[in-house]
């Protein structure tokens, strides 16, 4: 099957919806999730870019969209589960790993699976690139969740998830971008019109800042 086997995958993507078993307004799935996290660090990592730091946007690019290639197999877990002990976060960072490597074994043809092994593991890591996907990744779940919070879904779930992003983008080690969006991209979050008061979400996160 090889490369057919992995374009089909791809679907699958399309049919894993996250943060499942929650009412939501909207319904996200993980393929749109890659390409908006994609979107979001071109943006980021062009703001560090100006500010003197050097991009491998290739790195970047394979990084960004491949990031949650291993849901095909896992699905989503909420990040609450993911982060409630680091044992289980690094059990499931395990699985994953394990099941993409043997997916690449079983499906991939011999003069790709180098490349695959490269560009489908883990790329949250201490380059530049790896903390741009965080920062975007995070940013993800910071939209996603104001998205329903600004609608009025009042679950804590999407509270939790929105305060909790916040808090993690505000801690990035990536300076020029976690100043443009305190300062410029939070501004035109707060000055939205909502039907839950983020200004007071918000400003309990700032205050631990």
């Amino acid at each position: 099957m090889g490369i057919h086997k992995f374009f089909m995958s791809l679907n699958d993507l399309e049919r894993i919806i996250r943060c499942p078993g929650r009412f939501k307004f909207e319904e996200h799935n993980v393929a749109a999730h890659s390409w908006k996290v994609s979107q979001y660090a071109l943006v980021f990592a062009t703001i560090e870019e100006n500010n003197g730091a050097t991009i491998n946007w290739k790195s970047l690019y394979e990084k960004t969209i491949n990031h949650d290639y291993g849901e095909v197999f896992i699905g989503d877990i909420k990040t609450p589960v993911k982060h409630s002990s680091p044992e289980l976060k690094e059990m499931i960072a395990h699985v994953e790993h394990k099941m993409v490597e043997d997916f690449i074994t079983r499906e991939i043809p011999e003069e790709f699976k180098t490349v695959f092994k490269e560009r489908l593991k883990e790329g949250k890591d201490a380059t530049i690139e790896g903390r741009l996907l965080e920062f975007a990744d995070k940013l993800d779940q910071f939209y996603e969740s104001f998205a329903e919070l600004k609608r009025g879904n009042n679950d804590h779930e999407f509270i939790n998830m929105y305060q909790q992003a916040l808090k993690r983008i505000l801690k990035i080690d990536l300076k020029p971008s976690v100043a443009y969006f305190r300062d410029v991209i939070l501004n035109d979050v707060l000055n939205e019109d909502t039907t839950i008061d983020i200004t007071k979400l918000t400003h309990e996160v700032m205050k631990e800042a």
